[in-house]
């Protein structure tokens, strides 16, 4: 497929696109799908009623899982991805293969800003790099196998199946803000959050730096929502310090000139607090943002919700929050998922507002999306608002994050779950 004129569904084959008034590029694989199952109603508790069961907390996570301990992906065959090198690394296999490295930076022009990966329309590069381009590095993506976008044109769902089988799924979005990718950085999950959908599938692996990157290009190739300050979270599946090297080199691909050059401070990287990775993340040297998922206000209830929480707790997970906007002076966001019930409470609004007080950062608080089969429910949108007044004036900053997607199963929390066949 090359660039954002066509989009491929092994189902319907090449289709046309036509842009729409709204600026959405949609193919006819792109087109609202009508799901089987009833549209996804959040469940909701009234005030005073009983939070449902739960079982005994779960076993915490093996040491975060990171790279060495995830189960490893099939070897691809073939030459080395254009898309998991770096430019420098790139420029060093050219000149390794008798090309000049200034090659690189017109092949990545092409790719990168053009959208183009034919070789033989990148009319500035030498013949004989462009006959043998294809033998020194692959240009192809990641199959689509599916996408879904919400009724309010608002966000698309990519479904991508990698080259061993496994599917991953990324979301954009779009509000008045501005546009928002979020980023997969495994297939499945290894920390099991009690109400998340992509914990209760497992780890299945670790991605590629190639397959973080892969997502960005379908994203913006197929929406064609691309704008000058478009965001990219990583929030999507998995935890990102749990594949520390791969998202960190894919963040450096990503924000690098000759790479699709988006800022440092316009990428989020989200962990539930594996607390010597968000030490070592501040000595990087990049102004990433960072996000803390907390969800509790205490370690007992925190243990039953994050499992991670056995390892490190609130105070240790805060303390390196702390020191990481110390050391790139910016404010660190605290996530806060709201179950009806079980944290949402006056009492876990003003232990909360103390934690945030001893950090430097915001707030953003999350209502609960549904997830199939699991018992948790959504508070209702009074109890919500009620939970912000409460907090407001006694933290930093706070925001309700009112999800986008939940039509389509593309909300926080939801991804891995039944809509995309699993």
């Amino acid at each position: 497929m090359e660039g954002p004129a066509a989009f491929v569904s092994p189902s319907l084959g090449r289709r046309a696109v036509d842009r729409r008034e709204s600026g959405l590029l949609l193919s006819h694989a792109m087109q609202p799908i009508a799901d089987p199952s009833p549209e996804p109603q959040p469940p909701v508790s009234e005030p005073g009623e009983p939070a449902a069961p739960r079982g005994a907390p779960a076993d915490p996570p093996a040491e975060a899982r990171d790279a060495s301990a995830a189960p490893r992906p099939r070897r691809r065959t073939g030459p080395p991805s254009l898309f998991g090198l770096t430019p420098d690394e790139f420029g060093s296999r050219l000149v390794e293969h008798g090309h000049p490295r200034y090659r690189g930076h017109q092949v990545l022009d092409w790719v990168y800003r053009k959208r183009v990966r034919d070789p033989e329309r990148m009319t500035n590069v030498s013949r004989k790099l462009r006959e043998s381009l294809a033998g020194l590095v692959s240009l192809a993506l990641p199959e689509v196998a599916e996408v879904r976008v919400s009724r309010a044109q608002d966000a698309a769902k990519f479904v991508l199946r990698l080259h061993d089988g496994e599917r991953i799924e990324s979301v954009a979005m779009r509000s008045r803000r501005g546009v928002t990718l979020c980023l997969s950085s495994q297939a499945g999950c290894g920390m099991r959050c009690a109400f998340c959908a992509t914990g209760a599938m497992g780890l299945r692996r670790n991605l590629r730096p190639e397959e973080i990157v892969a997502q960005v290009a379908h994203m913006l190739e197929a929406t064609g929502w691309e704008d000058p300050g478009y965001n990219l979270v990583f929030m999507g599946m998995g935890e990102p310090l749990a594949n520390y090297a791969q998202v960190v080199k894919a963040i450096r691909i990503l924000n690098h000139q000759d790479g699709l050059a988006v800022g440092a401070r316009r990428i989020t990287v989200s962990t539930v607090g594996l607390v010597p990775q968000i030490r070592r993340l501040s000595r990087e040297g990049m102004q990433l943002g960072l996000a803390i998922s907390l969800h509790a206000t205490t370690d007992e209830k925190r243990r039953q919700i994050v499992p991670l929480n056995e390892r490190y707790g609130i105070e240790d997970i805060l303390a390196a929050a702390r020191d990481y906007a110390a050391k790139l002076g910016r404010r660190v966001t605290i996530e806060y998922v709201l179950l009806a019930g079980e944290n949402d409470t006056h009492d876990d609004a003003n232990r909360l507002a103390a934690l945030a007080r001893s950090v430097p950062c915001k707030v953003n608080l999350i209502p609960y999306n549904p997830v199939p089969h699991l018992p948790w429910k959504r508070p209702t949108e009074p109890t919500v608002q009620r939970f912000a007044d409460w907090l407001a004036p006694r933290s930093p900053a706070v925001t309700v994050r009112w999800s986008q997607g939940t039509d389509i199963w593309a909300a926080c929390g939801q991804l891995g779950s039944r809509a995309s066949g699993r």
